[in-house]
């Protein structure tokens, strides 16, 4: 299987379990977590709500209202892989803070990134179906995360939002993610610069504004909010299911998630330390907010419409209860996804045994195998690159909100 067709749809688009919808659709209690629970293991209880990314937001800002977009944009292009020097070309001040920001922070492992880079691939499968199917749904959920998408330039093409999502989940699962040669710090970078200019956009939307309950877009607590839609969640998941993981795989792909947290300008006191601790935040911020919202719905169909693009060796019937298999019936009945009961039930018994024989556990095929592997490897060309073997989609920084409203 192409390693570029089974990894990450979910990580930047934006379920630790579902709860009733909360109307206003922000966090239903004051921010408590403690920071000592964070890999700074201290911090000053700041509400990471009210924290965004200061320095960047502003230089950000600069560099769209003089009308230099386009050339940072130039000369980002070829900045790909972490030894690559930051490109000639930027304005002084941008320059000068990416020199700073793409290096690994002081307390990254690079023992742990290694054997989280050698999980992710021995896992890659069962990470796609999680983060893809489940945590690219659930973002629709979300319904901060799923306005500010509508709303903002990528929401009017979500297979091109979804192809650059893809870049940064396959950028933190390769091999050599936070090697010389990978693409990690990059990219983690230039997602950082994007949520900057977003930032910057939408508040001057009379469309956003009018639904937000927010001031301004993407605060580290929105940051954190997706990680637990796909990293938490997918740990969740893979315990659910079964999945063999020893303890130092589960603390290493955890590691990798922090790191890629940190590149994207959340503080050190909100990252989470553990498991344990990421599943309390989760409780905290993402279970209670989930969600209908009109934007989400019509997000949510337009991702699940990609896949009629191409041969999945499956139905839309199927496919809507393989969400409603992950994120529950609740999040289903939210997105009207129409049943299926005779797929419902073929997901509830054979999906398990479907893993069951990939780890090892039963020494038989099911029947169901290709089915699943089909499915799979379908699904994911039609998220990558529009369908574009091999590639991913370049991370740009945007120059306007949702265009033709």
């Amino acid at each position: 299987m192409n390693r570029r067709s089974v990894l990450t749809l979910g990580a930047a688009l934006g379920l630790a379990g579902v709860a009733a919808p909360n109307a206003a659709g922000a966090a239903s209690a004051a921010w408590s977590w403690p920071a000592a629970r964070s890999v700074l293991g201290t911090g000053s209880g700041t509400d990471p709500q009210w924290v965004w990314d200061d320095d960047i937001d502003r230089i950000m800002a600069s560099v769209i209202t003089s009308g230099q977009v386009p050339a940072v944009n130039s000369a980002l292009l070829p900045w790909v892989n972490n030894n690559h020097p930051v490109p000639a070309g930027l304005p002084p001040e941008l320059a000068g803070f990416l020199q700073q920001s793409a290096q690994l922070p002081s307390w990254a492992d690079r023992a742990k990134l290694r054997l989280a880079a050698d999980f992710n691939r021995r896992k890659d499968l069962y990470l796609f179906v999680i983060y893809g199917i489940g945590g690219g749904i659930m973002s629709t959920v979300i319904p901060r995360e799923a306005k500010s998408v509508y709303w903002s330039k990528g929401g009017a093409d979500m297979q091109d939002r979804a192809a650059k999502t893809f870049t940064f989940g396959y950028d933190l699962s390769d091999l050599n993610a936070f090697e010389p040669s990978g693409q990690m710090i990059v990219t983690g970078n230039k997602t950082r610069l994007v949520h900057a200019a977003v930032r910057h956009y939408l508040p001057q939307s009379p469309y956003w504004k009018a639904v937000a309950d927010e001031t301004i877009p993407i605060s580290n607590a929105d940051i954190l909010v997706t990680f637990h839609s796909t990293g938490t969640f997918a740990h969740k998941k893979m315990k659910e299911w079964g999945i063999r993981m020893t303890a130092a795989d589960e603390a290493a792909f955890l590691h990798s998630w922090q790191v890629a947290l940190h590149l994207l300008g959340v503080r050190d006191e909100y990252i989470p330390a553990t498991w344990a601790d990421a599943h309390a935040q989760s409780a905290q911020i993402l279970t209670p907010i989930l969600s209908w919202t009109p934007e989400g719905q019509e997000l949510a169909e337009v991702l699940l419409g990609l896949t009629a693009q191409i041969d999945l060796g499956v139905t839309r019937g199927f496919l809507n209860e393989f969400v409603r298999y992950q994120l529950g019936n609740e999040v289903g009945d939210w997105l009207g996804l129409k049943r299926d009961y005779v797929s419902a039930a073929t997901i509830r018994t054979a999906w398990p045994t479907y893993i069951a024989f990939r780890e090892g556990l039963i020494p038989v095929m099911p029947v169901t195998f290709r089915m699943f592997d089909k499915f799979v490897k379908a699904l994911a060309m039609a998220f990558l690159n529009k369908g574009a073997s091999g590639t991913t989609t370049p991370i740009t920084i945007p120059d306007m909100n949702r265009p033709g409203v």
